[in-house]
């Protein structure tokens, strides 16, 4: 999709920033999801995409994760609180498809991601320990309920969760700005970000694009299709 061209070239000047010493990489960080939002909107212009309730979940999802971005930089939990509200919009998102196919095994996993990733980080969060499970429960909705869209959406998920895990390890878990420093941490989850928020849009609008819209109850013609 060229629309994405734009997305791309901002993530990579973001991501040459973040391993050099020049400035600016916080503007570019908050240029991201506006570029992210910017592709979504020309390919739904150049596909005549109708307006649907699939498309605002998508645009609030891109936007509540603009806020997140702006927001970690002043407090942590106004930004955990603006990325969960991205997952809510997400989950809305995703949760019909998924209803209406069997899981597949991966999305399995996450159920187990969770039940080791909360005992592991439990006794280093603090009074922030509430607030990270809530998150890491709508992260891992996110990524179970992705799957019944497409597998785009189920691998953009994936690396949404690997890049908040790695974000969670390093805020959390002591030793490892000391065993994984940066640039290479920092860069890792920005990749795996980036990537993620990238690839879950190509997917939904790749469904849209199909006529099976995301959060559509099925019909009778799409039963036949």
């Amino acid at each position: 999709m060229l629309p994405f061209v734009g997305y791309g070239l901002v993530v990579a000047v973001h991501l040459v920033l973040l391993g050099t010493v020049l400035p600016g990489r916080l503007v570019t960080k908050w240029l991201l999801m506006p570029a992210l939002l910017m592709a979504v909107l020309l390919v739904a212009r150049r596909g005549r995409l109708v307006p649907s309730r699939a498309a605002v979940l998508l645009g609030a999802g891109i936007v509540a994760s603009w806020a997140g971005d702006v927001l970690l930089g002043v407090s942590f939990v106004a930004g955990l609180a603006a990325f969960a509200a991205a997952h809510l919009a997400y989950v809305a998102l995703f949760v019909e498809p998924a209803r209406t196919r069997r899981p597949p095994w991966p999305a399995l996993l996450y159920v187990v991601w969770l039940a080791v990733l909360v005992p592991v980080l439990w006794p280093h969060l603090g009074s922030l320990a509430p607030a990270v499970v809530v998150y890491g429960v709508l992260l891992a909705a996110t990524a179970a309920t992705a799957w019944g869209v497409n597998a785009a959406t189920g691998w953009g998920a994936l690396a949404f969760l690997a890049s908040d895990s790695l974000l969670a390890f390093s805020l959390f878990w002591p030793g490892v700005t000391t065993t994984f420093p940066d640039p290479w941490r920092e860069l890792s989850i920005m990749a795996l970000y980036c990537a993620g928020q990238g690839v879950i849009a190509v997917g939904v609008l790749r469904r849209l694009q199909t006529g099976r819209r995301p959060v559509a109850a099925p019909t009778s013609s799409a039963v036949a299709r």
